[in-house]
Order: structure tokens, then C-alpha cells, then sequence
């Protein structure tokens, strides 16, 4: 679905949105709210003032494990070798040599995952991607097409949300006003994730996009069939001609939050509820568990990064109270 484009995209889209639907996506709430339970019991493990890498420990593992339950993916050993992948595939500055095994290796755990729900078909996406069809052309999703999607899935599913996660926690630490805005109802949680979003986009810019035909934008510009694109999600969240002269500010009371984060139109990504649901749950749940929570190291701006999707491994710092 990501490379494909006009019916062939429409084919592929259709059919997993029929296997990946809202329900699903709805029934993942007690299980994220169980994961994010057990993450922050690990932190306060720690002890009072002691300092944790909030990364690593709990934006980091967090939508993994969702991405695990998603999938139906139940074997312990299958687990944490798709825990290695993920590590390995946001690396980014691994050598090509890793870069080849990793996927071979990510390839080798969604092969044996599909095996494993062809003989034993669970209530999962894994199942719901094998069994689906289009009624009207009776197609399925080829095994190409199918370990494709998980692929996608796994890729697109879990750095993007570690990137909110991470933005959205550093943003409101280093700006304690915001924080206090949601804590005395002047904003919500969803204004948090939304201004995030549209501030900090997860995926900063999307390079491997080329014209399809000749496209004329606004200034006499003109895009020709073949021409590279660039697209520049943070850029466009930043806007000063939609977001007013204040567009690099962090305001979560800000009336306008549009942004391309999750992408547009027939693109437009299909995760995104789900997404939006990890930050829902383990925001607020970080912060009523931790509600001293202070930044250890980092007050100044995030530096960026050699990287035009990732942000890198960093780490996020962190002392409780």
C-alpha cells in the first residue's frame, strides 16, 4: 500500500481495511492500558528521584508489544525476535550488510507468524489478513502482498509512535505551562496529541516520492512526471500562512491544530486511530503515576538528527518524583 498507487492501491487499501477495522482497534484499550500499567510499575521500581531513560523504558516498548497483540503474535521466541528487528531496522546507521540480514530476519518472523494463523486463525489482524477478500473480484491478498502489509504494519506502526510519545512528553516537560493547561482543564489530552502532531510531526519528511504526472502548484510551480518530491510533513505543521505568526510555538490551546502527520487523502494512514489511542492511553497515564516528573538533562530544544524518518536512538531522560 505504501509504494502502490491508483487501483492498485485501492485494491490493497480496501482489503485491509476490512481486516484492520475500528473494532479492532478498540478492543486493543484493555490490553495498552495493561502494558502501560506494567511499564510504569518497571519505572517507579526505580524509586523516588531516581533517573530513567522514558524512551527506552516506556515510549520505546510500548507500541511493539500493541504491534505483538495487533498481530496475534503469542510465541515468546517470535516476539523477541521481532523486538531485534525493530531495533535494528530504526538503526540508522547500520551498515548495508545489517540492513540486508534484518530484513531477511523480519521477513523470516512474519513468514513463520503467517504459517502459524493459516493452521491456527485467531481474532487478529494476522487472520484477519489471510481470510479477507474483495466479494467483487473474489481477491485475496497474494503471501507477497500479506507478510507486505505486516511489514508496513510493523514499520509504520511503532517509530511513529515512539516519535509522539517522545514529543509529546519532552514538549510538556520543557514547557510546564502547557502541562498545566491540561491539568486544570483548560485543554485535553487529545490537544496534546493533535498540537504534537502538527509541532513535532513523528516523521519529519518523506523522501521516495515521485510525480506521477505533471502537477501544478500555486507560485507557477510546476512538479513534471518523474521529478523526485520531498514532503515535508514538520514543514507544513509550521505554516505561518495556516498557523498565524506563532506557528513554532507549542500551544495545546491553539484553536487550529491541522497537520499532515498521518499523511492525506487516499494516503491518508490507516493506523492513525490506533496511534492516536497508545498516546491517549500512556500519556495521561504517565503523568498522573509520575505527576513531579522532571526532565534529568535536555531542557534545551531537541537537536536534530542525520535522519529524514527517524529520530534516532535517542534517549529522554528522566528523574521521578
Amino acid at each position: 500500500m505504501f509504494t502502490a498507487y491508483g487501483g492498485e492501491h485501492r485494491r490493497l487499501r480496501t482489503l485491509v481495511s476490512k481486516a484492520f477495522t475500528a473494532r479492532r482497534t478498540a478492543a486493543l484499550r484493555p490490553r495498552i492500558e495493561e502494558i502501560c500499567a506494567r511499564l510504569l510499575d518497571d519505572l517507579a521500581a526505580a524509586g523516588p528521584g531516581e533517573v530513567v531513560d522514558l524512551r527506552e523504558a516506556y515510549a520505546y516498548p510500548l507500541p511493539i508489544q500493541v504491534i505483538s497483540e495487533l498481530f496475534g503474535l503469542e510465541d515468546e521466541n517470535l516476539r523477541e525476535r521481532m523486538r531485534r528487528v525493530v531495533d535494528s531496522i530504526f538503526h540508522t546507521s547500520a551498515s548495508a550488510e545489517e540492513v540486508t540480514a534484518t530484513y531477511g530476519e523480519m521477513y523470516a518472523v512474519l513468514g513463520e507468524l503467517v504459517a502459524t494463523k493459516r493452521e491456527q486463525p485467531g481474532d487478529d489482524l494476522t487472520s484477519g489478513l489471510i481470510a479477507v477478500r474483495d466479494e467483487e473480484s473474489d481477491s485475496r491478498l497474494s503471501e507477497k502482498e500479506l507478510t507486505d502489509t505486516l511489514a508496513l504494519f510493523l514499520s509504520a506502526g511503532h517509530e511513529t509512535t515512539v516519535n509522539l510519545l517522545d514529543n509529546a512528553i519532552h514538549a510538556l516537560l520543557t514547557r510546564p505551562e502547557q502541562l498545566e493547561h491540561v491539568r486544570t482543564g483548560r485543554a485535553t489530552w487529545e490537544d496534546v496529541i493533535e498540537e504534537t502532531l502538527r509541532h513535532s510531526a513523528p516523521v519529519a519528511n518523506l523522501p521516495l516520492r515521485y510525480a506521477v504526472e505533471d502537477i501544478e502548484l500555486d507560485g507557477g510551480v510546476v512538479l513534471r512526471k518523474g521529478d523526485a518530491i520531498l514532503a515535508a510533513y514538520a514543514a507544513a505543521g509550521r505554516d505561518p500562512e495556516v498557523h498565524g505568526e506563532d506557528a513554532d510555538a507549542f500551544d495545546v490551546t491553539r484553536r487550529l491544530k491541522s497537520h499532515l502527520a498521518f499523511g492525506h487523502g487516499v494516503h491518508l494512514c490507516v493506523g492513525a486511530p490506533l496511534g492516536r489511542l497508545e498516546a491517549a492511553i500512556a500519556l495521561p497515564a504517565l503523568f498522573d503515576r509520575f505527576p513531579g516528573l522532571t526532565l534529568a538533562s535536555g531542557q534545551e530544544p531537541l537537536e536534530p538528527v542525520e535522519s529524514f524518518i527517524s529520530n534516532g536512538h535517542r534517549t529522554l531522560p528522566a528523574r521521578l518524583a
